[in-house]
């Protein structure tokens, strides 16, 4: 019988969808806030390497989760999950440390933290069902 995902699967799929959105909205926004607000040099590099760290660390999760889901194979599934967390972190520090934060981070950086948190859910839940 066939023990992948489905919901999982379309999960990783508009996720990859939104964080190109969020990549292209993020980086249109960190460079409106060095053009508009007095935003100290040290940090702007940070924040775009972070946002970058960040771009690399999505496309390892959303291809390990994909390729764990549809395999069924539990190893790819938890690694993803141990790099969401990676993911999380970065994404709350684009909600609450970064330099200056406009309301559009706070939505685009809420929306991203549910996804996650609905697709560790479903992670765990798929690695349960192939462990069996």
């Amino acid at each position: 019988s066939q023990l992948s995902s489905v919901p999982l699967q379309m999960l990783l799929y508009i996720n990859g969808i939104y964080y190109i959105f969020y990549f292209l909205a993020t980086l249109a926004m960190i460079i409106y806030k060095s053009q508009v607000f007095s935003y100290p040099d040290d940090f702007l590099a940070p924040d775009l390497a972070s946002l970058l760290i960040m771009a690399l660390l999505e496309v390892l999760r959303l291809h390990l989760g994909s390729k764990g889901n549809l395999t069924e194979e539990e190893a790819p599934l938890g690694l993803s999950l141990v790099t969401t967390v990676g993911s999380v972190i970065l994404s709350v520090y684009f909600l609450v440390w970064q330099t200056y934060v406009l309301r559009a981070d706070v939505i685009l950086n809420t929306l991203l933290l549910c996804a996650y948190g609905l697709e560790s859910v479903l992670k765990v839940t798929a690695i349960a069902a192939f462990v069996r």
